[in-house]
């Protein structure tokens, strides 16, 4: 799977204002509202449902990278967004450290496949630094698109 097949390009955030956990996965989600990938009215039921994954343990990964997800009926496809917080937000990350680096999804309950091979993507994509690195450092939402579309393309960013 790759990062095209459900990141929504204009729900992309190069620069959150979130300063808190929920904070930032309500702006994300706000984010696929206004891109049409999510509806108004199921926002808050998914970062509820999110907060709820969130509580049975971080998805701050470590290293500046937290990748919240969830599983929620109102989607029939995975959609998923990507966002940076230059200052970074305490996301009780498993290495303590702040995250930068946003990677949401929401999935239908029925695709579990779709779900599962989008978090090994991703957690396969972020074991590469400098891609991190190079994320973390985009200066907006088509420079955050177009080093997804190079990992999609060559597996790893140089």
């Amino acid at each position: 799977m790759k990062f095209s097949d459900f990141v929504a390009p204009d729900a992309i955030r190069s620069h959150v204002e979130a300063g808190t956990k929920e904070g930032v996965i309500r702006e994300m989600a706000q984010a696929l509202v206004d891109a049409g990938r999510i509806a108004a009215a199921d926002m808050d039921g998914i970062v509820k449902a999110i907060m709820k994954r969130e509580d049975l343990g971080s998805t701050g990964i470590g290293r500046g990278v937290a990748v919240p997800h969830t599983k929620h009926p109102s989607v029939n496809r995975l959609v998923g967004t990507v966002a940076v917080s230059p200052r970074g937000i305490d996301f009780e990350s498993l290495d303590g450290e702040p995250v930068q680096l946003f990677f949401l999804l929401v999935s239908p309950p029925d695709r579990p496949g779709d779900h599962l091979r989008a978090l090994e993507n991703i957690s396969r994509q972020l074991r590469d630094d400098s891609f991190c690195r190079l994320l973390k450092a985009a200066k907006g939402p088509v420079e955050i698109q177009q080093l997804l579309e190079e990992a999609d393309s060559h597996g790893v960013v140089s």
